[in-house]
């Protein structure tokens, strides 16, 4: 059954999640400052709104990556907290995808600020 409280509250645990994942890793907070200087630079070159899109979609495809790689990594830690190989494995994988995510944010970024700087693609 819906209810209004239910989905507020379901909104508190998710904040109480993201606040998590600033606290205890530190990538999130490099990933946060770029959205920042992404952001800012964005602003300076004064991008369209097309281009806005692009750089929306980028940063919050790296955002979703780190949150997921975070409760990935944190449930692994729970459930097995000795080292394992399988464990590690799985992690590293995890953090491969934040990885992909980033270097795809990357190109993006270029994609969409080289021509406002009068650089070829």
């Amino acid at each position: 059954m819906f209810r209004l409280g239910d989905r507020i509250r379901s909104f508190g645990y998710a904040f109480q999640g993201l606040g998590f994942m600033l606290k205890t890793q530190q990538n999130a907070w490099i990933h946060l400052v770029a959205t920042a200087g992404v952001i800012g630079a964005g602003v300076w070159v004064k991008l369209s709104f097309y281009d806005w899109r692009w750089i929306v979609f980028a940063i919050g495809f790296v955002w979703v990556a780190e949150i997921v790689n975070t409760a990935f990594e944190h449930l692994c830690d729970v459930v097995q907290p000795e080292f394992h190989v399988s464990v590690k494995a799985a992690k590293d994988v995890a953090a491969g995808a934040v990885l992909v995510a980033a270097f795809i944010a990357v190109i993006i970024a270029l994609l969409v600020f080289l021509p406002y700087f009068g650089l070829p693609l």
